[in-house]
Parts: C-alpha cells; sequence; structure tokens
C-alpha cells in the first residue's frame, strides 16, 4: 500500500468526499461511483483541449489500487497525453486523503480514456492546433 506524505503539487481537476449512499453495506464505495467521477474529471482537460464538446469513446484501462472508504476526500488529476487528428487521450489519478486524525494520502485508482471532439451537430471534429 503506497502512503503519500501530500497530495500531488498540480491542481486537481474535481474533488469530491465519499457519502454512505454511494457505498456497499461493508462501507466501500462501488468503483462505478468512482468511475463515473473518473470520466467526468478527464473530461475537464479534454474539453479545454478541444475548446467545446466532447464525448468518450473508451476506457482504455482503470487500476482500482485500493478500497475506498466513506468519508476519504478524493482528488482527481487528469492530463491530455495524447492529441490525434479528432481525439484526446487522458490519464486520470485518484488520491484519496484519510483519517483527518492522523492523515494518510493514498493513491486509489489510475485510468485512461479517449475523448473525441465533437461538432455542433454531433459529428467529430478536428482538435484546435495552436
Amino acid at each position: 500500500m503506497e502512503h503519500l506524505a501530500e497530495l500531488p503539487e498540480k491542481q486537481p481537476a474535481l474533488r469530491v468526499m465519499a457519502f454512505p449512499k454511494d457505498a456497499n453495506p461493508a462501507g466501500d464505495v462501488f468503483g462505478g461511483w468512482i468511475m463515473s467521477y473518473i470520466d467526468v474529471a478527464g473530461s475537464i482537460p479534454a474539453v479545454r483541449t478541444a475548446r467545446g464538446r466532447v464525448v468518450t469513446v473508451a476506457v482504455n484501462s482503470v487500476q482500482l489500487h485500493q478500497a475506498v472508504s466513506v468519508g476519504d476526500l478524493l482528488s482527481f488529476y487528469a492530463e491530455v497525453s495524447r492529441v490525434g487528428r479528432t481525439s484526446m487521450t487522458v490519464d486520470v489519478e485518484v488520491y484519496a486523503e484519510r483519517n483527518p486524525f492522523n492523515p494518510i494520502v493514498v493513491k486509489v485508482t489510475e485510468a485512461q480514456l479517449t475523448y473525441v471532439a465533437l461538432d455542433e451537430h454531433g459529428n467529430k471534429r478536428e482538435v484546435p492546433r495552436d
């Protein structure tokens, strides 16, 4: 189990806290709940890069390293790792801040997703190049 002294020094795309409604009876948060926020976090740099609408076309990989518990504060870090003609690959890392009385930070999940830029009619369009 990897423990970190602190969160990465970059800005998270998203931060959320896990609540009882997000968990099973044992208090472990559903993987699908985490995956939905991974998609939201990944879409933020994708929209910025595309300068407009994007759609998720693939979840290339997801590794759930550790269980997430009710009360964990999750930080989602997302950055574009590749830009194609109409698509972008985004890497997302998720860290949990646990135990506020004796805080620890743990990397709980990482994922890679692909987004495609869309025009106002929902058709693929080229990603702008600066």
